[in-house]
């Protein structure tokens, strides 16, 4: 058997109202993704005006376990990164920076779980509405190649029957096109996004690591004199 005929029989089988419904699957995966990183995001904000003030109050009277507890009570992405290297601090401000680049490396890693998924979605859902509606040409053509228009003045009339019925029959096709672009804008919008925001929020944390090495880069000073 033609190898062509035989795809051409799996695609005109199948049809292509299954790539709807795989995008409309996907469409709602990259739904829960969007409001599940969204609302984690936001969790992982605080105000980091006055997580600084705290902080600096206990560092201000020595009280690193203080300082420490203070940062342990927020869920800022911030304070997360702050507490890794202030819990080294004992070993000098460089064992500290370097505690806390770590740190916001694994918390980059951690926040940004599932945008790869929104990403290739972005990607990738035209090229697979795109697909949707190759298989509704070929159906289309398909149809066209067994119209049989019969003799004499029904020749005309039936040749017109033929074409409407491809040219609904592409219509419906392009509806696969349509619905994978429509699915792919809010996938590249919110992962965009999202990369931004934690971009600031993993940015906002030298607020409070610039602080917390300036406080122990002192203490080393006043050790040395």
């Amino acid at each position: 058997m033609d190898p062509i005929e035989a795809i051409k029989g799996i695609f005109l089988h199948a049809g292509a109202t299954w790539v709807l419904w795989f995008l409309g699957l996907l469409s709602i995966a990259s739904l829960v993704v969007m409001v599940e990183r969204w609302l984690l995001l936001r969790r992982r904000g605080g105000d980091l005006r006055r997580l600084a003030e705290a902080v600096a109050a206990h560092l201000e009277r020595g009280d690193r376990a203080g300082a420490l507890a203070e940062l342990g009570r927020s869920q800022a992405v911030a304070a997360a990164i702050a507490a890794a290297g202030l819990r080294l601090a004992d070993r000098g401000a460089a064992a500290a920076e370097y505690a806390m680049r770590s740190a916001a490396a694994l918390e980059r890693q951690t926040l940004s779980r599932g945008l790869g998924f929104l990403g290739t979605l972005g990607n990738n859902a035209p090229f697979i509405g795109l697909f949707g509606t190759v298989i509704g040409v070929i159906g289309a053509f398909e149809e066209l190649g067994h119209a049989t228009p019969g003799h004499g003045g029904g020749v005309g009339a039936a040749s017109q029957v033929a074409s409407q019925a491809v040219m609904s029959s592409i219509a419906e096709a392009l509806v696969a096109t349509a619905v994978g672009i429509l699915v792919a804008l809010p996938a590249v919008a919110a992962h965009n996004a999202l990369q931004r925001r934690i971009s600031g929020l993993v940015g906002g944390s030298e607020v409070l690591s610039s602080l917390i090495l300036a406080y122990l880069a002192g203490d080393e000073r006043g050790e040395a004199r």
